[in-house]
């Protein structure tokens, strides 16, 4: 058996170590046993080579190391074991066990990290040179440090201290710190500020909308201890019933109506009438993404049969202002050809108009959008093909995909005829995952296999 020892709490840098160690020497995930420093000794540094991993993993990892459940390493490192050694979409496959549990833990961080920023209350303490505020919160599970971007960007200009059983944070305006657990007495009992809080939050309960049940839900009663509003509760629901009736009994008055006729005019008018008119539109609009330099627009005639939509313009389509021209869209044209789709009988476009990209000496090196920056694109990817009028919109990869639906869609387990929103659709791979195939076989079936999807597309269109 193989011993690793990691530090209490969440240690993500020393789980990514292990894992480097580990999958270097080929341990198996029945060979290992995590356990904290208090145990058994770290084993030394190595210089294991990096062990690349999809980003919903990396996500999944950060997240579920944070879990107090004591077999979160190893459940990880199983499923990192899984994906290096052949089932590189596990993830996707809700139903397996392993991945069942995992999503559970990352969910219950995520709700307690959720519950940390909502339900932190600071209170105020005379120092010596000015002010402090301390506040104490028990969390279910290792996220403090998880935190520590939020209470630091939300309240920069304070100094601040938040107390925890598992450890304490501290930011004096300039410096971040860590410390030890803490204890409840540590923190003060309250201030002068929360009478004006609890005034204010009784100020805004409706009576008539009393349900305990959703306040449970989104307020768990564990957390009322530490908050000033929650005392305030007991007594609001118990008057809610008479008060009630004393709003039943007053006389109503009618509201004011004004329908604003203008202001819908205006909006009307301010939609693009035609697809000259929004590609102006465009190609006025500064960049979303870094890097961006100009907008590609989209090519083909108003009215195609089918639409295809790709991830975003590359190097050479962004040098050339047209979509699909570099090593990709040679690629694409090749495929349509052998379909016997004609190139210029379909409208080609993107789903983020700009070349993301950073700049590596001369060259300038690819970067996918974020899904915040397909939201943003989305609006006029959707009033494009509102404009164009396909009779069916092609995703050509996972970023397509998500503009189109609006969610994130696995390219392999949703290939083939679908539906985006009210209009028919297809999923297939982009034309580039053909040239990052290392393996001449694999090029040549998945080659295969987007004619076929292209040769499909024509026969739906």
């Amino acid at each position: 058996m193989i011993h690793v020892a990691l530090k209490e709490g969440a240690d993500l840098d020393g789980f990514r170590a292990a894992v480097r160690r580990l999958a270097a020497a080929g341990a198996r995930p029945e060979e290992v046993v995590f356990a904290d420093g208090s145990l058994f000794t770290a084993a030394p540094e190595t210089d294991a080579p990096a062990v690349m991993l999809s980003r919903p993993m990396t996500d999944l990892v950060r997240l579920v190391v944070c879990h107090s459940d004591p077999e979160r390493y190893a459940l990880l490192y199983a499923a990192i074991w899984r994906t290096l050694h052949g089932e590189k979409h596990l993830l996707e496959i809700a139903s397996d066990p392993l991945v069942h549990r995992l999503q559970r833990l990352a969910k219950s961080v995520r709700r307690d990290l959720h519950k940390m920023h909502a339900f932190v209350r600071f209170r105020r303490l005379e120092v010596p040179g000015g002010e402090r505020f301390v506040a104490w919160f028990e969390p279910e599970h290792f996220i403090l440090e998880a935190t520590a971007d939020f209470f630091v960007t939300r309240f920069r200009s304070m100094d601040w201290a938040i107390l925890t059983p598992i450890g304490r944070m501290r930011w004096d305006r300039t410096r971040l710190s860590f410390g030890p657990p803490a204890r409840r007495d540590e923190a003060p009992e309250d201030d002068p500020f929360e009478a004006g809080w609890r005034g204010y939050y009784e100020s805004t309960f409706n009576p008539a909308r009393v349900n305990l049940t959703a306040t449970r839900a989104e307020m768990p009663k564990k957390y009322w201890k530490n908050l000033p509003e929650a005392a305030a509760i007991p007594e609001m629901v118990r008057s809610a019933p008479s008060r009630v009736q004393e709003m039943i009994a007053r006389e109503a008055a009618m509201p004011t109506h004004r329908t604003p006729e203008k202001a819908l005019a205006a909006m009307t008018d301010q939609a693009p009438e035609s697809l000259d008119a929004l590609n102006r539109i465009i190609a006025a609009a500064p960049p979303m993404v870094e890097g961006g330099t100009r907008a590609v627009l989209g090519e083909g005639p108003v009215g195609a049969a089918v639409a295809f939509v790709g991830e975003q313009p590359g190097d050479q389509e962004d040098v050339d202002g047209r979509p699909f021209v570099g090593p990709a869209g040679q690629v694409f044209d090749k495929a349509l050809e052998k379909a016997g789709i004609d190139r210029a009988g379909v409208y080609v476009t993107n789903a983020v108009k700009h070349f993301k990209y950073v700049q590596r000496g001369k060259r300038r090196l690819h970067q996918s959008p974020t899904a915040g920056e397909v939201k943003h694109y989305r609006w006029w990817l959707k009033s494009e093909l509102d404009l164009v009028g396909p009779r069916l919109v092609v995703a050509m990869g996972a970023t397509a995909a998500l503009a189109l639906a609006g969610k994130a869609v696995p390219v392999t387990a949703n290939r083939g005829e679908t539906r985006f929103d009210s209009r028919p659709g297809y999923i297939t791979v982009h034309p580039s995952y053909l040239l990052r195939l290392p393996d001449e076989d694999a090029k040549r079936r998945e080659w295969d296999a987007f004619v076929a999807d292209m040769r499909r597309i024509r026969e739906i269109a």
